[in-house]
C-alpha cells in the first residue's frame, strides 16, 4: 500500500506541473506575481466522456512532458491508458475517437483530460499539424500507453 507522504507528493507534484502548464489564476493574485498574465484553461472532474478523473497511486510516481505534433490527416492510432493524462491544445485541430463510436474535437487552446481504460484513436482533422504538450503522471517502469486493436465497429 503507497505511504501517505508518497501520495501527498505525486500530487503535489501533479499540482505544479498542471499549474505551470495551464496558468491558474492564483499565482496571478499573488503580489510578488503581479506582472504574471494568467488565464484559467479549464477546470475539470471528468474527461469528456464523463469518466471521472483519478489520481494514480504508487510509491514510484514518473511524470512524462512531451511535446506531440501530428500532421494533417495523421493520428495515433488505437490506443489506452492505464494512467491519468492531460494534455494541451497548442496549434490545429484533433478528433478523438472511441471505441464506443463517441468522438470528442479539440482545438488550439483546449485542455484535454484522458480517458482511461477506454480504447480510442486521435485524429488531426484540421488542415494544420495539430500540437499539444501531454503529460503523462504515470509510474517509473510502467507504460503509459498500451496499443489495442480497432475495434469492431470501426
Amino acid at each position: 500500500m503507497p505511504q501517505i507522504g508518497t501520495i501527498m507528493k505525486t500530487r503535489s507534484l501533479m499540482a505544479l506541473i498542471l499549474a505551470s502548464a495551464l496558468a491558474t489564476t492564483a499565482a496571478a493574485q499573488n503580489v510578488e506575481y503581479s506582472s504574471v498574465k494568467t488565464k484559467k484553461v479549464a477546470v475539470a472532474t471528468t474527461a469528456a466522456n464523463g469518466q471521472k478523473l483519478a489520481y494514480l497511486c504508487t510509491d514510484h510516481p514518473e511524470v512524462t512532458a512531451l511535446v506531440v505534433e501530428i500532421p494533417p490527416g495523421g493520428e495515433t492510432g488505437w490506443h489506452l491508458h492505464e494512467v491519468p493524462v492531460y494534455a494541451y491544445m497548442l496549434e490545429g485541430t484533433i478528433t478523438v475517437e472511441l471505441g464506443e463510436g463517441r468522438s470528442h474535437v479539440f482545438n488550439k487552446g483546449d485542455a484535454i483530460f484522458e480517458v482511461r481504460f477506454t480504447s480510442h484513436n486521435g485524429r488531426n482533422t484540421g488542415g494544420k499539424p495539430a500540437k499539444m504538450i501531454v503529460l503523462y503522471t504515470g509510474e517509473e517502469g510502467k507504460p503509459n500507453v498500451t496499443r489495442t486493436p480497432v475495434p469492431e465497429n470501426k
